[in-house]
């Protein structure tokens, strides 16, 4: 199975909490990732950046946008609740809970309006539907595109350059590790690779 997107987390997130008990979202993540028959693997996918779990991520994001509709509720960090909103939404039993279903709720279109107001200029990713998407998913392919050609720039760049250079490049590399001590001893090296 793929990760879901954030939107088809919604109403089984909202399920979950329609017993009217607080729920932390750590959780909310595990059941939900069960729910959804997630392996191991997919779980533990991250983002391009590497800085969280793709699954986890979606699950907050669904969190939130339904909060900003008034149908969940933070009564401390890190947890939520269902509203007697979102008990009213459960009644109506919606096949879907999405985006176009929050518009329904004056609030979420201000949150909505306000997110619009804020965003940059930089062209929108037209690779995939930024409506399954998160908005930092949306943000990681950016950065993704130009860390991969950040890297390509440089090793094109290293390859280009004289041995000495490249020498004198992983001593700076090591020394600001941490490793090799000073640059001053590293560097005693620099210039005799391949003698004995």
């Amino acid at each position: 199975m793929t990760i879901p997107d954030y939107q088809t987390v919604m109403l089984p997130l909202l399920h979950l909490a329609a017993d009217g008990q607080e729920h932390s979202l750590r959780e909310a993540i595990e059941k939900l990732a069960g729910h959804f028959g997630l392996s191991e693997e997919e779980r533990k996918q991250l983002l391009p950046s590497g800085g969280q779990a793709t699954f986890d991520l979606r699950v907050g994001w669904a969190r939130t946008y339904m909060k900003k509709a008034g149908l969940l509720e933070t009564p401390r960090r890190g947890y939520f609740e269902i509203t007697h909103r979102g008990l009213q939404a459960l009644k109506t039993n919606p096949q879907v809970v999405n985006v176009k279903f929050l518009e329904q709720y004056p609030e979420f279109l201000e949150f909505k309006a306000k997110s619009n107001t804020k965003s940059t200029t930089i062209e929108p990713d037209t690779t995939g539907p930024t409506e399954e998407r998160t908005p930092r998913e949306v943000m990681e392919d950016p950065y993704a595109t130009i860390r991969t050609q950040l890297a390509s720039d440089l090793l094109e760049r290293i390859a280009q350059s004289s041995p000495q250079f490249f020498e004198r490049l992983v001593v700076d590399l090591l020394v600001a590790m941490g490793y090799s001590g000073t640059k001053r001893d590293a560097g005693e090296a620099v210039g005799r690779s391949g003698r004995r």
